[in-house]
């Protein structure tokens, strides 16, 4: 990233706080005309800088509103490099780290209610063969807030 110029960085910061400006929005704030801000994005999608766009959900709306974060700690350390795959096919699983110190990974997950994260919690840690330590989140302050952009 220290190499990019600073339309490119001003073209993030731009996307990263609306995904759906339009390419004529785009020209005007970076003094560029609607083609070339389009040309530019697409070298940044080429090159793998934007990785994708998408929406950002009411979790409440979407019958998902309890949040947690849960270490993983396998029992059988043969099975730890299958742990990804197997969450990857859990649809409550958002992200998945690899982490530093006791646990293997960390993720996060959307649940409809205590019960639902209850039997997500039971089929986790009989599918990945480990052990889990969960917290559940009471409120967000604040989340993703953008890297490029000012704050």
């Amino acid at each position: 990233m220290t190499d990019m110029e600073s339309t490119d960085r001003q073209i993030l910061a731009l996307l990263e706080a609306d995904g759906r400006m339009s390419w004529t929005e785009l020209g005007r704030e970076t003094g560029l005309s609607a083609s070339a801000a389009q040309q530019r994005v697409r070298r940044l999608e080429t090159k793998g800088v934007i990785k994708g766009y998408h929406a950002d959900l009411d979790l409440e709306a979407v019958d998902a509103s309890v949040t947690a974060f849960i270490f993983i700690l396998p029992t059988d350390p043969q099975t730890d490099e299958e742990i990804p795959g197997l969450l990857r096919a859990m649809p409550q699983v958002r992200s998945c780290h690899s982490v530093a110190g006791s646990a293997s990974y960390l993720i996060r997950v959307q649940a409809a209610s205590p019960t639902d994260l209850d039997r997500l919690l039971s089929r986790i840690r009989k599918d990945c063969h480990c052990s889990t330590e969960t917290t559940v989140v009471l409120d967000t302050v604040f989340d993703d807030l953008p890297l490029m952009g000012a704050r």
